[in-house]
C-alpha cells in the first residue's frame, strides 16, 4: 500500500494550474501555511525513524491535521494556547511567527526525553513553549478544556479588576481537541460551562477548536455528530471549515478568531482534517479500515491542497513544492540525528526536581481579643484574612457565596468582598477546578471549595492530571499554585451515607507534588491555612481537607468544656513536617490526624483512668508525610499506636507504619483503622468506622502484649 509520503512525492510534481481559479488572497500567509505543514509532517517521519531506533519515545502525530496551522499564523504569539496533541502544525506555524530558529530542534528533543528539551526537560513530549504561550498539556482525554475555560474566565475577571496578567487584555484562550475527546464527559462539562457563562453574559474569550478526523483510535465518529453537537452550543457562536480548503480555512479562521477577541465569549471552530499513519507507530490500521479507506483520505491531505492553491495563482510550481518538502525533508533529519547523542534525565533527584517540597518558616499564633472560636469559625475568619490581605485571592464553588456555605464556613464573605472574588459555580466539579487551574494562569490564588470529599472522585484528573502535573511537564515554567479546600472525613451525626462521610484519601496522596492538610482542632486550622496560601503563592498545589464532623465541635470529654474551640489569632504558619503534640504520657504514643485526634484524646482520658498514660501525635500533614518528625518523636517512647479512621487498605496509617518499619523503629506498632467499607447511612455506619472504645481496646492489647 502507497504510504502518505509516497503518495505527495508522487503528487506534488504533478501539480498544474487548475483553470478558472480566482485570486488567492494573502499569499505569504499561503507560503507561511505551506511550510508550517510541511515542517510538522517531516517531524512526524522523524518521531517514527527516531523510535526505530531505540531513540524516540512518542509517535503520535499531526499528519493529516496540519490545517491548524491556520491557528498559528492568524493567531497572536500572546493569546494562551492549551493544544491537542496533534497540533503539530499550529505550534510549527506559532514558533516561525514568533521568530525563533529551534521550533524543529524543540519538538525533536521532546521526542528523545532529552534533558534539555525547552519545555519539559525531558520529562514528556509535549507541545508547550513560555516564549509562544503554549501551556503544555499531557495526553489525558480532553483534561484540559476545564482549564481552558477557566483562564477565558480569569482574563476576564483580571479586565474587571483591573489586573495586569502575562497576557494582553484582548487575548484569546486556543483549546484544541480532537472529535472523539468532544464526547468525553470532561469536555462536554467544560463546553456547557462555556455556554452558561456567555448566558450569563461573563467574558470567557475562549475559542474551542475541534480537530475532526472522523475516528478516534479506531473507533469512527457518526457521520455528521461532532458537528451536530457542536453547532446546539446555546451563546457558543460556532463555524466549520475544511481543512483542505486553505482558502476557505483561513478565512474562517480569521472569522472565529475577530469574533472571540471583540466579543469576548466563547466560539467553535470545528475543522475537518484527516489522520495519516494510524493513530501512532503501535497502530495497525489496516486492521479496523480497509486499503481503499486509507488511501481515499490522501485525496484530501491539507498540505497537498495548500500547495496546489499556490501552484493555481503560479506561486510555486509543482517541482518546487517538491523541493521545498525535500528540502524540509533533510532539515528536520539533520536535526534528528543531531539530538541521537542527547543526554536524558539520569536521576531521581533531577526527575522529581520541578515537585521537590518548599520550606515555610513557622510563625507562632498570636491571639487577639474575641469569643472563642470553633474550627468552621476558624477557617471562616482566616479565609476573611487572606481575601483582605491579598487582592489576587478568589474563594468559590458550589453554595459558597449567597448561601456561605453547606456548613456557613463561608458566610458572609460574599457580601464583604463582592461576586467577583467569592463567587458561586455550576455543580460540577470538574468545572470547579477547571476555573481554579485557569484562573491561577491568569495570575490569581484560588481557593475553590469542594462541597464533598466524595464528589472530588468525579473530578480528580483535574488534580493529577492537570494542576500536579503542570509543574512537572514544564520543568516549573509554568504552575498553578491554589488551595482547593475540601469537607470531608466521616462521624457527622443524623446527616451522612456515603457521599457525605467519606474517609477515603488514598487519591490525594499518591498525587506527586501535592500538599495534603487536616486541620483537626480550631487552633491548628488558621497556621496551615495560611500555610497553604503561602505554598500556593510558590505554586504548590495543596488540598486543605476539613473534618465535617468538627466544624461545630465545642466540647471534648463533657458538655460545656469548650475544649474543642480555641481563642481568636492572627499570623500563624505552621509549616509542613510540624506536627501537633498533646499531653506528655509515657506509655505510648497515638499518632492520628483529624476526627482521630479528637477520638484520641477522648480515650487518652479513659486510658488514664486505667493507668495507661499516653501522648496524642495530630499528623496534620498528610503529604508529604512528615516522616522524619515521625520517626524522631516515636523514638522517644516504647510503644506506637497509629489511629486511623481512613479504611486500612490504602489509609494514611500504612504509610505511617511503613515509616516506622523503614527507620528501624525498635519498640511495638500495632494499628487500629476503620473498615474497608463504603460507609452507610444512619447508625450503621458506627459498626465500621474506627471509634473511640477501638482505640482504647488496642492501646491496652499493646501496653499488655509488650509487658509479656
Amino acid at each position: 500500500m502507497e504510504t502518505i509520503d509516497e503518495y505527495v512525492v508522487r503528487t506534488l510534481p504533478a501539480l498544474e494550474p487548475r483553470p478558472g481559479v480566482g485570486p488567492a488572497g494573502d499569499l505569504r500567509t499561503l507560503r507561511d501555511l505551506f511550510a508550517a505543514q510541511v515542517q510538522s509532517r517531516h517531524l512526524d517521519f522523524a518521531a517514527r525513524w527516531l523510535q526505530a531506533r531505540g531513540a524516540g519515545f512518542y509517535t503520535i502525530g499531526s499528519a493529516g491535521h496540519e490545517s491548524n496551522a491556520a491557528l498559528g499564523l492568524l493567531s497572536e504569539v500572546t493569546d494562551p494556547a492549551l493544544l491537542h496533541y496533534r497540533s503539530g502544525g499550529l505550534y510549527a506555524a506559532r514558533s516561525a511567527k514568533a521568530g525563533r530558529e529551534d521550533g524543529i530542534r524543540a519538538i525533536l528533543l521532546s521526542l528523545v526525553s532529552a534533558r534539555s528539551d525547552p519545555m519539559s526537560g525531558g520529562r514528556h513530549k509535549v507541545f508547550g513553549h513560555p516564549a509562544l504561550s503554549i501551556i503544555p498539556q499531557t495526553s489525558t482525554i480532553a483534561s484540559h478544556l476545564p482549564r481552558s475555560v477557566g483562564l477565558g474566565l480569569g482574563l476576564g475577571f483580571a479586565r474587571a479588576l483591573g489586573r495586569h496578567t502575562a497576557w494582553p487584555e484582548d487575548a484569546v484562550v486556543l483549546c484544541s481537541f480532537g472529535d472523539a475527546s468532544a464526547n468525553h464527559s470532561t469536555a462536554v462539562g467544560a463546553l456547557n460551562a462555556a455556554a452558561y457563562l456567555a448566558h450569563r453574559g461573563l467574558e470567557c474569550p475562549v475559542l474551542f477548536v475541534c480537530e475532526d478526523n472522523r475516528i478516534g483510535i479506531s473507533t469512527a465518529s457518526p457521520r455528521g455528530w461532532p458537528g451536530a453537537m457542536l453547532d446546539r452550543l446555546p451563546g457558543i457562536e460556532y463555524r466549520a471549515a475544511d481543512g483542505d480548503d486553505p482558502i476557505g480555512l483561513l478565512d474562517h479562521t480569521r472569522q472565529a478568531l475577530d469574533a472571540v477577541r471583540s466579543s469576548r465569549r466563547p466560539g467553535v471552530l470545528h475543522l475537518s482534517t484527516v489522520r495519516f499513519s494510524g493513530h501512532a507507530g503501535s497502530d495497525a490500521e489496516i486492521s479496523y479500515r480497509t486499503r481503499r479507506e486509507i488511501e481515499a483520505d490522501y485525496a484530501q491531505d491539507p498540505l497537498v491542497a495548500t500547495a496546489q492553491v499556490l501552484v493555481d495563482v503560479e506561486a510555486l510550481t509543482g517541482a518546487e513544492a517538491l523541493a521545498a518538502y525535500e528540502a524540509a525533508r533533510d532539515a528536520v533529519m539533520e536535526q534528528a540525528e543531531e539530538v541521537l547523542a542527547e543526554a536524558h534525565l539520569d536521576s531521581r533527584a533531577a526527575v522529581m526536581a520541578p515537585l521537590a517540597p518548599l520550606a515555610l518558616a513557622s510563625v507562632p499564633r498570636r491571639e487577639i481579643e474575641g469569643p472563642r472560636r470553633t474550627l468552621a469559625q476558624a477557617i471562616n475568619a482566616t479565609l476573611a484574612e487572606l481575601l483582605e490581605e491579598h487582592s489576587d485571592t478568589l474563594v468559590f464553588g458550589e453554595d459558597v457565596a449567597v448561601k456561605g456555605g453547606v456548613y456557613g464556613v463561608t458566610r458572609g464573605l460574599r457580601k464583604r468582598f463582592g461576586g467577583q472574588r467569592v463567587f458561586d459555580t455550576l455543580l460540577d466539579e470538574q468545572t470547579v477546578l477547571g476555573t481554579a487551574l485557569g484562573t491561577a494562569l491568569a495570575g490569581f490564588l484560588p481557593m475553590p471549595e469542594i462541597q464533598y470529599l466524595a464528589y472530588l472522585h468525579n473530578a480528580e484528573d483535574q488534580l493529577r492530571g492537570e494542576a500536579a502535573s503542570l509543574a512537572f511537564f514544564s520543568a516549573g515554567q509554568y504552575r498553578n499554585g491554589m488551595v482547593v479546600r475540601i469537607a470531608g472525613l466521616a462521624y457527622q451525626r443524623g446527616f451522612g451515607g456515603h457521599f457525605h462521610n467519606d474517609n477515603s484519601v488514598a487519591v490525594l496522596r499518591d498525587i506527586p507534588g501535592l500538599v495534603l492538610a487536616v486541620p483537626s482542632h480550631p487552633s491548628d486550622a488558621p497556621g496551615l491555612l495560611r500555610a497553604c496560601h503561602e505554598l500556593a503563592r510558590q505554586g504548590k498545589v495543596c488540598v486543605f481537607l476539613e473534618p465535617i464532623a468538627r466544624y461545630h465541635s465545642r466540647d471534648l470529654h463533657e458538655d460545656g468544656d469548650g475544649l474543642w474551640t480555641a481563642a481568636p489569632e492572627t499570623d500563624s504558619v505552621i509549616p509542613p513536617g510540624q506536627v501537633g503534640v498533646y499531653g506528655d504520657g509515657r506509655d505510648a504514643v497515638l499518632v492520628t490526624f483529624g476526627n482521630g485526634t479528637f477520638l484520641s484524646l477522648r480515650a487518652a482520658e479513659q486510658l488514664r483512668a486505667r493507668g495507661v498514660d499516653v501522648t496524642v501525635v495530630d499528623l496534620r500533614w498528610l503529604a508529604p508525610l512528615p516522616v522524619e518528625t515521625i520517626v524522631d518523636v516515636c523514638r522517644e517512647f516504647d510503644r506506637v499506636l497509629v489511629v486511623d479512621e481512613t479504611r486500612r487498605s490504602g489509609g494514611v496509617g500504612e504509610g505511617v507504619v511503613t515509616a516506622l518499619v523503614e527507620a528501624e523503629y525498635p519498640g511495638r506498632i500495632a494499628r487500629v483503622a476503620s473498615a474497608d467499607s463504603y460507609i452507610p447511612l444512619g447508625p450503621a455506619a458506627e459498626t465500621v468506622l474506627l471509634t473511640q472504645d477501638e482505640i482504647v481496646e488496642a492501646a491496652l492489647v499493646l501496653m499488655e502484649a509488650s509487658q509479656r
